[in-house]
């Protein structure tokens, strides 16, 4: 599979990794059992803003880029959108810690692409990580598809993604 492009179905078999929030284990440091997100499935019938970064809790990705995604959910739920997914190379237990530590419920899920088998099948990644991007899909078509060129936020944050949706 080659990068995804605006017009493309979203393909089959994707499937990530996450931990279902539970009041029960509200703590940072509580471990709930993952489980699969078919990613495939869930998005034929959603509009949804899948989201990369190249790891949890790092300067850009938690300061810059996903911050913009927390304080701008209202609005990308004005403009339709079902459901935002965060993932990285991290695996599913740091992901559910990183939500924890942002206030995130289930508001955003935070999902794993461990071992980056998705973001390698486009050749979006950093090396053995995931690359930073954002990928817009409607209902199984993808209306955006972008990677940083660089080291910035430029066409993956939140304001480039409200601007196509």
């Amino acid at each position: 599979m080659s990068a995804l492009k605006a017009g493309d179905d979203f393909p089959e078999g994707v499937t990530f990794t996450y931990v279902p929030y539970n009041p029960d284990q509200g703590a940072v440091t509580a471990c709930g059992m993952p489980v699969k997100y078919d990613a495939s499935k869930e998005f034929k019938e959603k509009k949804v803003v899948l989201v990369s970064v190249p790891g949890a809790f790092t300067p850009t990705c938690q300061n810059t880029h996903i911050q913009g995604y927390i304080e701008k959910l209202p609005q990308l739920k004005a403009a339709g959108v079902d459901q935002v997914i965060v993932i990285s190379f991290n695996d599913a237990w740091v992901q559910a810690a990183w939500a924890k530590a942002n206030g995130i419920k289930d508001e955003i899920i935070f999902a794993s692409d461990d071992g980056a088998p998705f973001s390698s099948s486009i050749g979006w990644t950093l090396g053995a990580r995931t690359a930073r991007y954002a990928i817009v899909v409607d209902h199984g078509k993808v209306v955006y598809a972008e990677k940083e060129p660089a080291k910035d936020v430029s066409v993956s944050g939140v304001d480039a993604v409200l601007a196509k949706l």
